[in-house]
């Protein structure tokens, strides 16, 4: 049980991700801060310019309240910590990435991950087949084997675990989460990967499967920072895709009695985090976490944002103030008109996710073809970047330049501070750096410019909000 002093900090993190998400239209808190030191960083993606420096607006003190149209940044409300922004290298991904001819596969590498570039320093890497692969396929295939003696990670061993050893040699700091679409068709009621359901008595076996594939990888040089139990564990893609149900109370049995133990009892650093699914299922993760068990394991949630919205993470952070909330799926359709150029929606999206309590943002596929493969189900997601399956030329997504403004700006550990406003169409998020600066990103989503005031403490600024445009601004203080 916590004790008094572990229940008020518990308590204090609760009520400032509750003042953060809560704007108010006539009523600004002005904290006092320090004096802004240099000038305000600006860079603006809009349709003529893609994450690109523009004018520096100039700090003046000011002793008028704030404007209508102000974003106020107030530091002394303070929320999460950021553990950093990527996306998944899945085995379609990999692949596409390694049939890349050097030198340009180098310079794609080093523009996502190097910390002088996009710096995407979380990743997602799937154990096994998920429908983003070449083909179906497990570490342990054929008839039963309880024992898994026939467990083999020699698939990964030709394009996966390369990319992911080049990828963490330009970012050593790369943290990687893994998550299993499927266990091995003998431990499913089906007998197949697409779809199905756990068998119970094959929870233990699985369990030591996934072990193994921690400590294979980690024989290849790449260590797993976090695994989660199953993707998505309330569909089974009516068996159209590798997919798995994994009730709430085989989770609850799973990770408490089985895998907790099992990463523990292999000296294993792996950290667990649950249910790996849309923001709907916050009651799953309410009682998940209020088994003991579970909770002695993990206190982590990862969530998807394909149904729902990031304001029902809240629900969970109010019920158990102590959770860590992470951010691990999402991505663009490839057939969207707007693929290329919806910046400020995803800009927005991940505004409310930082807004909400999640310490990380991790979208689908890294890189795809042009065409959105590989891929063996039945959904026409795109990647963060295309690569051209004939000229090999690069396309970046809308997407991937609205990472661009929270990615090379809020470094790992920033915390999520306050930011005030109520103007229409601008959502907005702020983060004070370990180095001592600040970071507000403002996002117009409207089809016309606004004029807004940016106040930090007794000082004020304005900034020119381009339409349809994202904007961070940088400063010392």
């Amino acid at each position: 049980m916590p004790n008094r002093r572990e229940f008020l900090k518990r308590s204090a993190a609760a009520a400032a991700l509750a003042a953060l998400s809560a704007d108010t239209e006539t009523a600004f808190s002005i904290a006092e801060v320090p004096p802004p030191k240099g000038e305000i960083e600006v860079f603006v993606t809009d349709a003529s310019h893609h994450h690109q420096r523009a004018s520096s607006p100039r700090w003046s003190e000011s002793s008028a309240p704030p404007t209508t149209n102000a974003v106020v940044v107030d530091p002394a409300v303070k929320s999460q910590p950021i553990l950093g922004f990527g996306g998944a290298l899945t085995d379609a991904t990999c692949y596409i990435i390694s049939q890349m001819p050097q030198p340009a596969r180098g310079e794609l590498l080093n523009d996502l991950f190097s910390p002088k570039e996009m710096a995407l320093s979380v990743c997602r890497t799937c154990i096994g087949s998920s429908d983003y692969s070449r083909n179906v396929f497990s570490y342990d295939e054929g008839e039963p084997d309880p024992e898994l003696a026939r467990f083999s990670i020699e698939h990964d061993r030709e394009y996966i675990l390369p990319t992911l050893r080049a990828a963490r040699q330009v970012n050593p700091d790369l943290f990687l989460l893994s998550s299993p679409w499927s266990p091995p068709g003998w431990m499913k009621d089906n007998n197949s990967m697409l779809g199905g359901t756990i068998r119970r008595h094959y929870m233990k076996p699985y369990a030591n499967y996934i072990v193994k594939f921690l400590q294979a990888y980690q024989g290849e040089g790449v260590e797993v920072n976090a695994v989660t139990p199953q993707n998505e564990v309330d569909t089974d893609q009516d068996s159209r895709m590798p997919a798995c149900l994994f009730p709430q109370e085989a989770e609850v049995q799973y990770v408490g009695e089985m895998l907790g133990p099992a990463i523990e009892q292999a000296s294993l650093r792996t950290k667990i985090w649950l249910v790996d699914h849309n923001y709907n299922l916050w009651g799953r993760a309410i009682c998940e976490l209020d088994d003991e068990k579970v909770s002695n394991v993990t206190k982590a949630i990862a969530w998807h944002g394909y149904l729902g919205q990031p304001e029902l993470v809240r629900k969970v952070a109010a019920a158990h103030p102590d959770a860590e909330m992470y951010w691990t799926e999402g991505g663009p359709d490839v057939t969207d008109p707007k693929y290329l150029t919806n910046w400020s929606d995803w800009s927005r999206k991940f505004a409310g996710i930082l807004r909400n309590g999640m310490r990380c943002i991790i979208a689908w596929n890294l890189a795809l073809d042009e065409k959105g493969k590989p891929n063996i189900g039945p959904f026409s997601c795109g990647g963060v970047v295309t690569v051209h399956s004939q000229s090999q030329e690069i396309a970046r997504s809308g997407q991937y330049w609205a990472f661009a403004h929270y990615s090379r700006h809020l470094r790992r550990n920033a915390v999520i501070i306050g930011s005030q406003g109520n103007l229409g169409g601008v959502d907005h998020v702020a983060a004070a750096n370990p180095d001592g600066s600040y970071v507000l990103v403002v996002t117009n989503s409207a089809t016309s410019p606004q004029d807004v005031e940016v106040r930090f403490g007794k000082y004020a600024t304005r900034v020119q909000l381009g339409a349809d445009a994202v904007t961070t601004l940088a400063w010392s203080a």
